[in-house]
């Protein structure tokens, strides 16, 4: 029997990726985290492709996207992303790179590099992708849906501490206004914004906490 293609959209923060992974290992599925490839162009852009302002060239960019090569390696369960094979993982969450990365994820020309490789991952079955226009972009036909909501204040917090357990020391007002900055431009984008599949369960976590989530994602699929 054909395991699952699941999608889960929302907003930053929502904790799409650390929800993803775990319902992932429940269910035996393959978990890949979309905007952890956006991000990577993003620090790969940031680190080769930036103008004598200090702003990332976009042309250079998309003339340098067949230098970049993407994967995901197992590391004792969790997926690691490799950029040219060297590990970007805690390099791809600084704030430099959340400031950019919703600039660098509207461009057609990325997107389009990377929705090919996202939708044969998805041809099998047996994934769980999380971004922001999954359900309506990349995976129109999976079979299960859900779109991750909370509020800005308690995004903010856990943003914050996020950045925290990696080391990275910042403002809690920066955070938010990254955070309500990305929303804006995610959502007003024309390449694939931000937006709730009609056929999408939506899922308010400002009062969850990840376990209650995760279980009602969980009791979601069940019921089907």
């Amino acid at each position: 029997m054909k395991k699952p293609v699941i999608a889960i959209d929302g907003y930053s923060s929502t904790g799409k990726s650390s929800i993803s992974k775990i319902i992932a290992d429940k269910l035996g599925l393959i978990h890949l985290d979309t905007g952890a490839l956006y991000r990577g162009i993003t620090w790969f852009a940031l680190q080769n492709c930036m103008d004598a302002n200090d702003s990332i060239n976009l042309k250079e960019l998309f003339a340098s996207l067949d230098q970049i090569e993407l994967e995901f390696r197992n590391n004792d369960g969790e997926l690691i992303l490799y950029l040219n094979h060297i590990d970007i993982s805690k390099q791809i969450r600084t704030p430099e790179v959340s400031d950019n990365v919703s600039l660098v994820a509207k461009q057609k020309e990325v997107r389009d590099f990377l929705l090919t490789s996202q939708r044969s991952l998805a041809e099998k079955g047996g994934i769980i992708m999380d971004g922001r226009d999954i359900g309506t972009v990349v995976l129109p036909n999976a079979d299960y849906k859900f779109f991750l909501t909370a509020s800005i204040d308690e995004r903010t917090n856990r943003r914050y501490f996020e950045l925290a357990s990696l080391g990275i020391h910042t403002d809690r007002e920066q955070v938010k206004q990254n955070l309500i900055g990305r929303d804006k431009i995610d959502s007003e984008r024309e390449i694939a914004p931000l937006k709730q599949a009609e056929d999408a369960t939506v899922i308010d976590n400002t009062s969850l906490t990840k376990e209650e989530t995760i279980d009602l994602i969980l009791s979601h699929i069940k019921k089907i």
